[in-house]
């Protein structure tokens, strides 16, 4: 006897064996095991980061110093100050302050990073060079990036003294150490003289994994020195090139040892939002302090948020995607008819 099916489905809750419910628990288990393995590292990052970030956002609610409470009597210690701490940053009269500050920190990120990915990118081009002595010219390129920050502030605060390498080389005296524009460009020269390796050092990874034979066939196909690097080295160098560029911002967002050590601290040409902070903590005015740090770190987050999303480096919104399109894309099985034979 023959029995012919159709391919009619089972009825509910008899889903055949690799159905998109079986799929669906693949899916759901996954994840699971996922969130399990990440659970450590996860609890470790709360700790470490999430914790500091509570605490100091809470520091920056209390102020210190003596007062009056409700009957007329002196309090001292802590008190609740609410969102004082941070009117009194915007509109009270350390205002001016905040923003010659902010004005600062953003000024040497700009200069900073641009000056850096240019510098960077050309020794990454010239490190990826087979020629004699190549060796020699990466360590030596990759030396100042060695270099601690504060004995790099040291060395370029001796080469912008008023008797310095700096104004005998250019034959006119500056004041390069003074307050005023010359100490900024004293810190951009310094810090783009020390990090630009760093950018250098990650492109050149980048132009490692590119293969060569797409360098040979747009040379056969005639594209010159300039149209190779357009077309094919920055593009494919572009997921290194933007982690390096990030990474850069954000320290450059949080720098204080370089300006501190070549030009000093309170000097308004150069103070940044970190050094900011740390002096009102050094006056234990700890409210305060907190209230600085926790406006750097909504504008570093802020400013990371932007990169990421502006320049299309979101990773985990790309994998979303690329699932989404993976799926839609599965072949959609139509019904068979089988032959049973008893």
């Amino acid at each position: 006897m023959t029995t012919t099916y159709d391919g009619t489905p089972p009825a509910a809750g008899t889903a055949a064996a690799g159905g998109p419910r079986s799929r669906g628990r693949d899916v759901q288990g996954t994840k699971r095991l996922a969130a399990l393995l990440l659970s450590p590292t996860l609890l470790v990052l709360a700790l470490v980061i999430g914790y500091p970030v509570l605490a100091g956002f809470r520091e920056s609610l209390y102020a210190r110093g003596e007062g009056l409470d409700a009957d007329g009597f002196v309090v001292q210690g802590d008190r609740f100050a609410g969102l004082d701490n941070y009117t009194a940053i915007f509109h009270g009269d350390r205002a001016g302050a905040f923003w010659n500050a902010f004005g600062n920190t953003t000024f040497f990120t700009v200069t900073t990073v641009v000056l850096e990915t240019v510098i960077g990118v050309g020794m990454a081009l010239i490190m990826q060079q087979a020629f004699r002595g190549r060796a020699f010219v990466r360590a030596s390129i990759l030396v100042p990036w060695a270099i601690p920050t504060a004995i790099s502030g040291l060395l370029w605060r001796w080469i912008f003294q008023a008797d310095g390498a700096a104004n005998a080389v250019l034959r006119h005296q500056i004041l390069w150490t003074a307050d005023g524009f010359p100490a900024k460009l004293a810190v951009v020269i310094a810090e783009v003289w020390k990090t630009s390796p760093f950018i250098g050092l990650l492109v050149l990874a980048g132009l490692q994994m590119i293969p060569r034979d797409v360098y040979e066939a747009a040379q056969v196909d005639g594209a010159g020195p300039l149209q190779r690097f357009w077309r094919i080295t920055l593009p494919l160098v572009r997921p290194a090139l933007l982690v390096a560029v990030l990474f850069r911002m954000l320290d450059v967002l949080r720098m204080f040892d370089l300006p501190a050590v070549l030009i000093g601290v309170n000097q308004r040409s150069v103070e940044t939002l970190t050094m900011i902070a740390w002096f009102e903590a050094s006056n234990l005015r700890y409210g305060s302090a907190a209230a600085y740090a926790t406006i750097l770190f909504l504008y570093i987050a802020l400013i990371a948020y932007l990169f990421v999303r502006l320049l299309g480096a979101d990773i985990i919104g790309e994998a979303r995607q690329q699932t989404k399109r993976t799926r839609g894309s599965r072949p959609v099985r139509g019904r068979r008819r089988k032959k049973v034979t008893a």
